[in-house]
């Protein structure tokens, strides 16, 4: 990570939406871009946690009613440049990084669907795109490279991502070298969009039902209306066969950090899923496809989280599909809570339905959360300055 970017990741905005769907913006300070798997230590998390709860409410004023929606699906950008930018190579970079294959899926899927259009063509209606991101090379202007965002600024909600450099090779470099910061931005504004929608339209069996047995509230979509309930474990999944969606949540308990291991994590899971998500028939059984799993560190409202991302497969059987997984510590009852979102979609495009569950994941309240009244839930560190 360069210098810059280091400078920016100590100004990381933190998106907030808050449990009545008003939006608030906080920021917190962090040393690595969001998504690195480096190292976190589990010891850690107590003070991440008084360091969360003693944030303060942004002084951010909400866009006019009278502001526009965005147009434009989820994870759709629109790049603005100059017709040059079109032809020296500053483009083409960008675009490299921003149709760059989603990792865990069994797939090649691209991270996002780009649209493009030249300056002079920018109009009124094309400002209102729900994600922009603006080229500026101008040698005069600019004499080294930077990103930064605006929020809002025509539409609701809306991100525009400026980069400037001051000239051609050196935007394609910078680009380059910040390909995680740049698709980690969306993809975490479009996070906290979805899981917006969902903390107002989730299904609320599984809401009581997780809350009773894990003193948990999570909102997953409407759509999951199969359920199945085992010791510290419980699933609720769309059962259509094909395009299928599940959430799965299940705790056990947190001994040491040593709990938070690569191995551990698989071995719980494969334990979980061997006991309670069976195959049709004696015998078979979910477990994970463990050369196509990748598990890391990272964090979830300023707290401590393992993610998973990978494969499942039916042992003996010619079934499975992509997974995503968050481990968390519920510090309360000395436990270690995962929620999992996976699809079967053999025939389909996977990626819509694997970015609802893991905005659905995103939503988690652990107890002592609830016990702090901090009703609200936010997506980690967007590692790009705002706009002075």
């Amino acid at each position: 990570m360069n210098k810059l970017l280091k400078q920016l990741a100590m100004l990381l905005a933190v998106l907030v939406i808050a449990a009545c769907g008003q939006e608030k913006q906080n920021k917190v300070n962090g040393g690595q871009a969001t998504g690195s798997a480096d190292s976190v230590s589990v010891n850690a998390v107590q003070a991440k946690k008084s360091a969360s709860a003693g944030k303060k409410k942004s002084s951010r004023k909400r866009k006019s009613i009278m502001t526009p929606g965005a147009t434009g699906s989820p994870y759709e950008i629109l790049v603005v440049g100059d017709p040059e930018d079109y032809q020296n190579g500053a483009y083409d970079s960008l675009h490299t990084v921003l149709v760059d294959e989603i990792p865990g899926l069994p797939q090649a899927e691209p991270q996002f669907q780009i649209s493009r259009v030249t300056t002079s063509t920018y109009s009124k209606d094309l400002k209102y795109c729900r994600n922009i991101i603006e080229i500026k090379i101008d040698s005069e202007r600019y004499t080294k490279c930077r990103m930064k965002y605006s929020q809002d600024v025509y539409s609701v909600p809306q991100f525009i991502l400026t980069i400037q450099a001051p000239d051609a090779r050196s935007f394609c470099n910078y680009v380059i070298d910040n390909h995680d910061a740049i698709i980690d931005f969306f993809n975490r504004a479009e996070l906290q969009r979805e899981a917006a929608k969902l903390r107002d339209n989730c299904n609320p069996n599984v809401r009581k039902a997780v809350m009773k047995k894990f003193g948990c509230e999570v909102s997953v979509p409407c759509e999951l209306g199969k359920y199945k309930s085992g010791k510290d474990f419980y699933w609720a999944c769309t059962d259509k066969g094909e395009n299928d969606m599940n959430f799965v949540i299940y705790s056990y308990p947190y001994t040491d950090p040593e709990t938070f291991t690569e191995e551990y994590c698989l071995k719980m899971r494969d334990s979980v899923m061997k006991a309670n998500i069976p195959g049709p028939l004696d015998g078979m059984y979910m477990q994970t496809s463990r050369p196509f799993v990748r598990v890391y560190d990272s964090t979830v409202h300023g707290q401590y989280a393992q993610f998973a991302r990978g494969l499942w497969d039916i042992r003996n059987y010619d079934m499975g599909g992509p997974f995503v997984s968050i481990s968390r510590v519920d510090e309360k009852n000395g436990k270690v809570v995962v929620v999992e979102g996976f699809v079967y979609a053999p025939n389909g495009i996977k990626r819509k339905l694997m970015r609802r569950l893991e905005a659905a994941l995103y939503t988690l309240m652990l107890p002592d959360e609830l016990d702090l009244q901090n009703n609200q839930f936010d997506l980690d560190e967007i590692t790009i300055k705002p706009e002075d």
